[in-house]
């Protein structure tokens, strides 16, 4: 009846199981098969920190986007340019004609489409710099513009979203009579070479009107704004904000500009829904209203040019006056701003987190194979042997 009485203490009752003690989830290596080193630990903490290290910049690197740039035809038929004007020339503005001619010969009265203020020519010219100047007294005057600092499309597009509105002309200071004149907005022409030109009151094209005097020439100016396409105040162009000034009433300041349409994008597929049969979108805001919200939601399309100046003094024969010469490249840049997809940012973390753990592991164990040899041989020389001194020491006892 006593059970105790017949089996007594049992201590295996009392003791770990058998199943559980051969059973374990995360099997461990036997401390006898393990061998310890010295630089070991050193060298685990180094590969962890360098792999924080490299995952970090491939997530920083993925987050930024990569930024690249392709050349290509232009999408879309290009029939009209819009010109953007805004510049402060030091005469009246009842002396200040602006015309554009195209290699097609059409002539476009600009005086019709643009505005003019009457202004005065201390009221412009802040940050203002000369064309030539260098980049150093350019970023001192300018500032820390777009222009110099890194590319980055979403300036851009940022920048493409706020106001389209040419600004204000400032108002006359009180008792002072205009000396200068404003000509600004938007004109179209023939999407072809061409050149417009600021000239004065009955010189350069044949025209009625009476012959305006000699002395009243002065063609030195400001460039608040000259663009290509649609108009978008807030981008940074090589003419903006530039300056031409003379003393001599005959002067001819030539400008040279060469175009090329420019997309700044963040979706570079929807750029394939363009309409190869409507106005290209960096024609101007006809063209831009042709597309799709989303291609303009995304992307800017634009005219980047580069810029050459011939200026010089002309004889009095000669039509002194501002022309400005373009000329349209028949490629496209799109510099498009894209992200790789969450799969492949997984491949490339694997990757280099991997490879980075077998390096370091041939590192580790060809310096413990170095470290080994090397201490073998202090070894051998330290030992003793038949031709020792000690030897001959006992020897002598």
């Amino acid at each position: 009846m006593n059970g105790f009485v017949d089996r007594g203490l049992d201590d295996s009752n009392f003791g770990e199981k058998t199943a559980l003690s051969s059973f374990d989830a995360f099997p461990k290596t036997k401390s006898s098969y393990t061998q310890r080193t010295e630089t070991g630990g050193i060298w685990t903490v180094g590969l962890i920190a360098a792999s924080v290290f490299l995952a970090w910049s491939e997530l920083a690197r993925w987050w930024s986007g990569e930024t690249t740039h392709a050349f290509a035809v232009e999408q879309g038929v290009g029939h009209d340019l819009q010109i953007n004007l805004d510049i402060v020339v030091a005469m009246q503005c009842a002396d200040v004609h602006v015309n554009v001619q195209d290699a097609s010969g059409d002539r476009v009265m600009a005086g019709t489409a643009l505005h003019k203020d009457p202004t005065f020519w201390k009221s412009w010219g802040r940050g203002a710099h000369a064309l030539a100047a260098e980049k150093e007294q350019r970023m001192e005057q300018a500032g820390q513009r777009r222009e110099y600092q890194e590319e980055d499309v979403h300036d851009y597009l940022g920048a493409a979203q706020k106001s389209k509105k040419f600004k204000k002309t400032p108002k006359l200071p009180w008792g002072q009579t205009a000396d200068s004149c404003r000509v600004y907005g938007s004109l179209h022409g023939n999407k072809v070479q061409g050149d417009f030109h600021i000239t004065a009151r009955g010189h350069g094209y044949m025209e009625f009107g009476a012959h305006l005097d000699h002395n009243a020439f002065n063609f030195s100016h400001y460039i608040n704004e000259l663009s290509f396409g649609p108009f978008y105040p807030s981008l940074t162009n090589p003419l903006d904000n530039t300056y031409g000034l003379t003393e001599s009433h005959f002067y001819k300041f030539q400008y040279y500009t060469s175009i090329v349409p420019t997309i700044y994008t963040t979706d570079a597929k929807a750029l394939r829904k363009i309409d190869k049969y409507h106005e290209s979108p960096s024609s101007g805001e006809d063209g831009l209203n042709q597309h799709p919200h989303r291609l303009s939601k995304n992307s800017v399309f634009t005219n980047q040019y580069a810029v050459t100046e011939q200026s010089h003094a002309v004889a009095e024969n000669a039509v002194p006056g501002i022309f400005v010469k373009f000329d349209i490249e028949p490629i496209q840049l799109t510099i498009a701003e894209e992200w790789s997809s969450i799969p492949a940012l997984f491949i490339r973390l694997v990757n280099v987190v991997s490879g980075l753990l077998v390096a370091g592991g041939w590192c580790f164990q060809i310096s413990e194979w170095s470290r080994e040899v090397i201490g073998r041989r202090n070894k051998r020389t330290d030992s003793f042997g038949m031709l020792n001194g000690n030897h001959g020491e006992k020897r002598a006892l």
